[in-house]
């Protein structure tokens, strides 16, 4: 691996927990992967549903979370989900992986009144339309990269170094749907929803 590379996955953490209400009661945790971000979410929710259909990762997340995290290994789109109970439904990179239109409409249906539906996912590159945010997305990359290597060792903190169970959480390379597409998907099932490009290989959904 690249000694340069980083986590855009924990990079964009933060800007997922920025759209969980404050006070929030209930949150999903849509495709939890090892916990990471659950983890994070209970520090804003008072419980935390994480759930992911791998055995491997819901596995690993188990050893982790806090007490106010249940785990849950299910396919998202079979599990009995609750109606109407959730404050947020937050979701990182897994998106690309589920039909879009079939989960948002499923997922929508367990947010309470008032509350947010919010992704994080990956988008197929649409060139020529993407080539400006991909030629800045490299740049970025590299000298993000060589500023958090550089802080990993001046500092303790993690500065988005890549899990341990990185390599072995599954990974989707070739998303299906552009940005454009997805927008046009959650426009039809979400009327009123807002999708923009992220620079590091990323769309986030509201």
């Amino acid at each position: 691996m690249n000694p340069f590379a980083w986590d855009h996955n924990a990079y964009y953490q933060r800007l997922l927990l920025r759209e969980v209400p404050e006070g929030a009661g209930r949150v999903l945790d849509v495709g939890c992967g090892a916990g990471s971000l659950a983890i994070r979410l209970a520090r804003h929710a008072k419980h935390v549903d994480a759930i992911d259909s791998s055995t491997e990762m819901i596995k690993a997340a188990r050893r982790k979370v806090p007490a106010n995290v249940r785990c849950v290994l299910a396919d998202v789109m079979e599990y009995p989900l609750p109606e109407a109970e959730y404050d947020a439904v937050v979701s990182l990179t897994t998106l690309h992986h589920l039909p879009l239109e079939q989960a948002l409409e499923r997922l929508s249906r367990t947010v309470r009144p008032g509350g947010v539906l919010v992704a994080v996912a990956s988008p197929r590159t649409d060139l020529p339309r993407d080539l400006p945010v991909e030629l800045l997305a490299v740049a970025g990359q590299q000298a993000f990269g060589l500023a958090f290597t550089a802080l990993r060792r001046l500092t303790s903190r993690e500065w988005y170094r890549f899990e341990d169970t990185h390599d072995r959480m599954p990974k989707c390379f070739d998303p299906t749907l552009s940005t454009a597409q997805v927008r046009s998907a959650a426009a039809k099932a979400l009327p009123g929803s807002q999708v923009r490009r992220l620079v590091y290989w990323r769309y986030l959904l509201r």
